[in-house]
């Protein structure tokens, strides 16, 4: 038999049946998996608060709460969000596969279940999901705080530090966070549109801490990607526009200058070009009254005291 992976990847089973649990559970867990399992949908959520598994086999058909639902749950959860789920199910119309993947589903395997089969798909979703995870670790790393959402302002994926943010910031009930509904409105209008749109009222939230979501463009049919930030009135960015009256832009490309980053690296992290960086950089360095980047390094750094 195939092993999964090499590593010992953690697979969620969700399944009612005792025999499809049994089956799957010494299969995956002689090709090498740690094998979690739920009876339930209401068990999956309940387990996935503590342990975040690697990948999720599904059934479609369970009492109470179905396959599908509980799939919707388990995506609205932005620290899931890249966990893949695959459905196991005996129901084989269109109608039915088409709900499995509006709901979150990355693919379906029929049952009877072949193994082989099952096996070959799980390695080839937890590489895609691997792969997907190091580009938005990446992407953190490089000051990114995206996060994409459909038109109902459902969170589809964030990246790393964006899913810290939300979870801290926003109320979590059950492991689901919720968005504002001033922002699932915003979403909506503003998915319409194309080009630059005006973020939405800053939402002040628990703590003083407030966010903001601007849009950057569409990414897939439905699937639109945003960019996050955090004003915080103790934060360095406040403590900045403060001290020198810069503008909240301004005061981000300058926090950017202190933590030692190019004029390039600053245009990607805020979507801007390299042209519009020069200028803010001159307005900083008037305000500032300083004549290089690394004097406006200094004077930033002292300010938020970190010199």
């Amino acid at each position: 038999m195939a092993e999964v992976s090499r590593a010992r990847d953690i697979v969620l089973v969700v399944d009612d049946s005792p025999e499809t649990l049994s089956f799957l559970t010494d299969a995956l867990e002689h090709s090498g998996a740690t094998v979690l399992v739920a009876t339930e949908g209401a068990r999956a959520l309940a387990l996935v608060e503590r342990i975040t598994p690697d990948i999720i086999l599904m059934d479609a058909v369970m009492p109470g709460m179905d396959g599908f639902e509980t799939c919707r749950r388990l995506k609205a959860n932005a620290g899931l969000s890249h966990v893949p789920i695959i459905f196991m199910t005996g129901l084989s119309e269109t109608e039915h596969i088409l709900e499995g993947l509006e709901a979150g589903g990355v693919d379906y395997v029929t049952k009877p279940i072949v193994l082989d089969v099952l096996l070959a798909r799980i390695r080839v979703h937890l590489a895609n999901a691997r792969t997907a995870q190091s580009a938005r670790m990446a992407l953190d790393t490089a000051g990114r705080y995206l996060l994409a959402a459909n038109r109902a302002g459902a969170i589809l994926w964030c990246t790393p530090q964006a899913a810290k943010l939300l979870e801290a910031a926003l109320p979590n009930e059950g492991g689901t966070i919720h968005l504002p509904e001033a922002v699932r409105v915003w979403l909506k209008v503003s998915a319409g549109q194309r080009g630059a749109v005006s973020p939405p009222t800053p939402i002040t939230v628990e703590g003083g801490r407030q966010l903001q979501l601007s849009f950057l463009g569409r990414t897939g049919e439905d699937e639109f990607l945003f960019r996050l930030t955090a004003d915080d009135e103790s934060g360095h960015e406040a403590a900045l526009r403060r001290q020198f009256a810069v503008t909240q832009r301004e005061a981000e490309v300058l926090l950017w200058i202190a933590r030692g980053k190019s004029n390039r690296d600053i245009g990607e992290i805020l979507g801007l070009s390299p042209r519009t960086v020069n200028k803010h950089l001159e307005t900083i360095y008037q305000k500032l009254g300083v004549e290089n980047r690394a004097s406006a390094a200094i004077v930033a750094l002292s300010a938020i005291g970190e010199r």
